[in-house]
């Protein structure tokens, strides 16, 4: 940028996955990466973030979505990013159905309720990398099995006795190093409740430990569903809440969950 311009922004989270929103239709920008860097740092004047989310024009959709995490690295989707994106373009006159442009393909959303508001998304086809086969990688000298799965961005899901006895951060940096996973991947481990409830912790790709992982919630649920017979739908708590994925094999998953403002200001960049 050649010039300073001040930007109005939102900031929200969907199940305290927090981001900055920029509406990019009425002040075009750039170098997103380096911007991601400067909004999101927890010490910063917009108190941190995981990531921003850009608002853009799309011919045939209400509107692009694009997804810059914390460390300036562009991912996917985001899908707790997205009802965010959905409850900002609800307030400004979308309909209560419409569709959202992503890199990873067209992302549905609708309105579930407005006190409280809720947001849901139909997130697309699951697919499993390897067939749902359990498979295992050698992390911190012990093996680990794990699940691959797919949203269009990737995902490695652990099955665990205690979400809480994991030291996530070294789990999550060691599989990032992993050649499996040249792009790095999220990293979930996963509690089993019962057969309609998962307990689960989030590790992202290019953030760190998060409050929830959208994608990353229908992932473990589609695991559990394909793998361990559970039954949909299914509740995943996270620690920033609880979200409901609905998925059955061979169709199309959907994820339930809030979209919270926490302010609005204008800020130069």
């Amino acid at each position: 940028m050649n010039a300073t311009v001040d930007v109005p922004i939102v900031k929200m989270h969907g199940a305290h996955n927090a981001f900055v929103l920029i509406d990019e239709r009425p002040v075009r920008l750039s170098n997103y990466p380096e911007i991601a860097r400067k909004l999101c740092v927890p010490d910063g004047e917009l108190g941190g973030a995981d990531g921003i989310l850009v608002v853009r024009d799309a011919p045939g959709f209400a509107a692009e979505m694009r997804i810059f995490n914390a460390d300036g690295s562009e991912a996917e989707m985001c899908g707790n990013g997205v009802r965010c994106v959905a409850r900002y373009l609800l307030e400004r006159g979308a309909p209560e159905r419409f569709a959202i442009s992503t890199l990873a393909g067209t992302i549905g959303v609708e309105a579930a309720s407005r006190d409280p508001f809720a947001v849901r998304v139909d997130i697309g086809p699951v697919s499993f990398p390897a067939d749902a086969r359990e498979e295992t990688a050698i992390v911190g000298g012990r093996a680990n099995a794990y699940y691959e799965a797919s949203l269009g961005n990737p995902h490695a899901v652990v099955f665990v006795e205690d979400v809480n006895a994991v030291d996530l951060p070294a789990l999550g940096v060691a599989f990032n190093a992993l050649e499996r996973f040249p792009h790095g991947t999220n990293v979930h481990v996963v509690q089993r409740i019962d057969a309609a409830t998962l307990r689960v912790r989030h590790y992202e790709r290019g953030v760190g430990l998060t409050q929830a992982c959208g994608t990353g919630a229908v992932a473990c649920a589609a695991v559990a569903i394909a793998v361990d017979g559970a039954r949909p739908p299914i509740v995943v708590e996270v620690p920033g809440g609880t979200l409901r994925v609905d998925w059955t094999p061979g169709e199309t998953a959907r994820l339930t969950g809030p979209a919270e403002t926490i302010f609005e200001r204008t800020i130069v960049l």
